[in-house]
């Protein structure tokens, strides 16, 4: 776990835990169930006057990829297509909708483009076949190099277009790999492609987290200071420059870090009076105001959406739980009772969901909850430990890390639990996945 699990091992409490209070079974939680239909959608290869290499057919392949993966549409198999390609168009009255709504197809998304010498454009349009309503016309431009973002932001629109709502495919996760042999920092696509290496001075870097504006990754790294004394300090990192900068090496813990919503302050957990507490530290000007002072730990703050409250851990009355308070510190309320420990809050971007990690008949699963602590749900079970969850920025993905399959990797599910889905593999153990703001 991102915090909580060093904490636990760093001030020998897991024991004490055990001693303290009998583990409450989550049994009554069910497995979640999907409520959401899928639409029935078809999406015939794109019409291309110039496409030597492929690439119009990558972008299709890449957007199909997408929509399938959103948990609300299902693509039909184009050997069911009567539509005659070389007769019928894609813009509004150069095709039949009969031909579709024949075949059982409610979404249809057409296209046309050309890859030439300057680059790729791309004509999308698509409609309702059963009102013939057309949802989206737009055109794209892209380099040939950056075939996978067009098909993402496509993508994107195609959701909006069709749901009110943003998609989550143009943005970024943030996580840990051990693949070099240390921990580092690493930022891939949503969809595992394109893994960058954002550290490499630390044996052991963790916990990242986005700045609200996607400038910035905030982590811990453990280092030596001058006297040669280990210490979990945090870090920015720019993604522009690359610059790192240090932002706190109080003696203990520095760690757990989140930005708040307006940019100007840094929820994390120090430990340097000798307890694990929960302050507010301004990168900027390095003034620290500290918001929790219980006799337990209290670690792994997270925001709410609108800055005015945050969730976080606590072992004050005897297990670790999850609580709520005022971004002062006020009002505290807990949240979960039930299980051994519950860890690593996370609140949707929509401000009616909080995710967290919850452990139950002897391993790690992710649940879900309204932010008042009601209607618990279960994402996961029977595979593995599931850890450390963080919701996309449309609030309706979450990643988590799982090793279901023996290392630990990258998993996506969605709060309507019809989408689990790994998006790392062969890269050492992943954890901590953190998703960028929407892009």
């Amino acid at each position: 776990m991102k915090t909580l699990l060093f904490s636990l091992l760093c001030f020998g409490l897991i024991s004490s835990f055990s001693a303290k209070a009998e583990e409450k079974p989550m049994i009554s939680i069910e497995v979640g169930k999907a409520r959401v239909k899928r639409t029935i959608a078809a999406f015939p290869a794109i019409q291309a006057s110039r496409d030597p290499e492929g690439k119009l057919r990558s972008v299709r392949e890449i957007t199909i990829s997408d929509l399938d993966f959103s948990g609300i549409i299902d693509f039909l198999n184009p050997a069911a297509f009567i539509e005659n390609p070389g007769k019928a168009g894609v813009t509004p009255g150069t095709f039949k909708l009969q031909d579709w709504s024949g075949i059982g197809a409610e979404l249809l998304i057409k296209a046309k483009g050309s890859v030439e010498a300057s680059g790729i454009t791309l004509e999308v349009y698509v409609y309702d076949v059963h009102t013939g309503k057309q949802h989206l016309a737009k055109r794209y431009k892209a380099t040939e190099d950056s075939i996978r973002k067009m098909a993402h932001t496509v993508s994107n629109d195609i959701i909006f277009a069709v749901t009110g709502k943003k998609g989550p495919f143009t943005s970024k996760i943030a996580f840990v790999s051990d693949r070099t042999g240390k921990k580092e920092i690493y930022v891939m696509d949503y969809d595992g492609f394109n893994p960058i290496k954002v550290t490499s001075r630390f044996s052991h870097a963790m916990a990242p987290a986005w700045s609200p504006d996607g400038k910035q990754i905030v982590f811990t790294a453990v280092t030596k200071n001058s006297k040669n004394i280990r210490n979990h300090n945090l870090f920015s990192y720019s993604l522009s420059s690359g610059k790192i900068e240090m932002l706190s090496n109080r003696p203990g813990i520095n760690s757990g870090a989140v930005f708040s919503p307006n940019n100007m302050q840094v929820a994390l957990t120090m430990s340097f009076t000798g307890d694990s507490e929960i302050y507010l530290l301004d990168p900027k000007s390095k003034v620290l105001q500290r918001i929790t002072n219980s006799f337990g730990i209290d670690v792994d703050p997270a925001w709410g959406p609108d800055g005015k409250q945050i969730a976080f851990v606590s072992n004050r009355h005897g297990r670790p739980m999850v609580y709520k308070m005022d971004s002062s510190g006020a009002n505290v309320q807990r949240l979960t009772w039930a299980g051994y420990y519950n860890a690593t809050p996370t609140w949707s971007p929509l401000g009616n969901k909080i995710a967290f990690a919850g452990w139950d008949a002897g391993k790690f699963d992710i649940f879900i909850m309204n932010p008042d602590g009601s209607s618990i749900e279960r994402l996961t079970k029977n595979m593995g430990n599931n850890e450390d969850p963080d919701f996309a920025p449309d609030g309706y993905f979450i990643a988590y890390s799982s090793n279901r399959r023996g290392k630990k990797n990258i998993y996506i599910t969605n709060v309507d639990n019809t989408v689990h889905r790994q998006v790392t593999s062969d890269f050492g153990n992943c954890e901590a996945p953190r998703w960028s703001p929407a892009n």
